[in-house]
């Protein structure tokens, strides 16, 4: 197989690129628009690799993809290139609806001809797999979770440019009969995320013993999927899945943002001891506009039909990501700088459904 990545630079894009070559699964090429989040020095380990290619592109470019694609004859995309901070959203939601709507757009507009162009053996194999978000769906009540049937009901810019991008994903199969497939995710952690998110963020405060303020009461709860858990689902997808399904993904580890943070203290605590508990760090502020209570979802889909599970639970996982954050300073520090007033921001709501482009 060829894979075309987009957003390959990103943090799931990252792992779903190492994943890809580290099992051979075939010709990988990463498509990223290298923005703020992106980071070649995630994909370090396999930047030399004769089965990984990387190109500096963006997906609004509708010459530059018309060109790659025509080159690269890719049999799977996995599109992931997205803007994907809540917050960033709320207070400037232009480049989302670029990115999300207008390049996603542009995309199968491309794959759409590049498709229409290939024999009957190559249209057969050819997948389009739309990577996307449990936000579309909203907020749900104590209990329940979403699944692949969930209404959508997005509540922030982000969320809603999102369930615009699924909404021409299923367009353009029903319409165009583009074999796409389209998978919805929850929060997503792991090595190499962008130090604006819940967790790396969390993680770093807590080491240099600075101020954790958390929304609200911070019982805002969000089910957490593992990032190299999430690059074995989607290459099960777009291996096996089936044209125009959509597949739920997620860790069944539901925990509050208060619980997180907790863990991360009490983690770095042993690592780190101090004359107090990292605990006492912790600040209750204002709450986010449009905060959605709670996240979960339901994955008996993918693992009924695919014979996908996580492999990670949530206690190994966050040591893991935290073992690595204490040792890799020096990838995540030139970051903070573009992350302002880091110290004094309140916690930034995870929401990492895909990858900056």
């Amino acid at each position: 197989m060829r894979f075309l990545v987009t957003g390959g630079a990103g943090f799931i894009g990252s792992a779903v690129c190492r994943h890809l070559v580290g099992v051979e699964a075939g010709q990988v090429l990463n498509v990223d628009k290298l923005t703020y989040s992106s980071d070649l020095r995630s994909l370090t380990s396999i930047e030399n690799h004769p089965n990984y290619q990387f190109i500096q592109a963006d997906i609004c470019d509708r010459e530059a993809i018309v060109s790659i694609l025509k080159k690269w004859q890719p049999t799977i995309i996995l599109h992931l290139a997205a803007e994907t901070h809540v917050d960033r959203s709320i207070t400037g939601a232009a480049p989302f609806v670029e990115t999300n709507i207008r390049g996603t757009f542009t995309l199968l507009e491309t794959c759409r001809d590049y498709f229409e162009g290939l024999s009957p053996a190559l249209k057969a194999a050819f997948r389009f797999v739309h990577v996307s978000t449990d936000e579309v769906f909203g907020s749900l009540g104590p209990t329940g979770a979403f699944n692949e049937s969930s209404p959508y009901q997005p509540n922030s810019p982000y969320s809603a440019s999102k369930a615009a991008a699924d909404h021409l994903v299923r367009a353009w199969f029903h319409t165009y009969g583009l074999p796409t497939l389209t998978t919805n995710c929850s929060n997503n952690y792991g090595p190499y995320q962008f130090p604006e998110k819940l967790i790396p963020l969390m993680t770093i405060q807590a080491m240099r013993r600075q101020k954790l303020p958390v929304y609200g009461t911070g019982l805002n709860v969000r089910d957490w999927l593992h990032v190299e858990d999430h690059a074995r689902a989607l290459l099960a997808v777009a291996r096996n899945g089936r044209v125009g399904e959509t597949y739920a993904i997620g860790g069944q580890s539901e925990r509050n943002n208060l619980q997180v943070v907790e863990a991360i203290c009490d983690q770095l605590d042993k690592r780190d001891p101090g004359p107090q508990p990292r605990r006492h760090l912790i600040q209750f502020v204002a709450d986010r506009p449009g905060h959605d209570a709670r996240y979960a979802i339901d994955s008996s889909k993918i693992t009924r039909d695919l014979s996908w599970h996580a492999l990670h639970n949530f206690e190994s996982g966050l040591s893991n990501t935290i073992d690595w954050y204490f040792g890799s300073q020096t990838w995540w520090e030139p970051h903070l700088r573009s992350v302002q007033a880091i110290a004094s921001q309140p916690v930034l709501e995870p929401s990492e459904s895909g990858t900056t482009p």
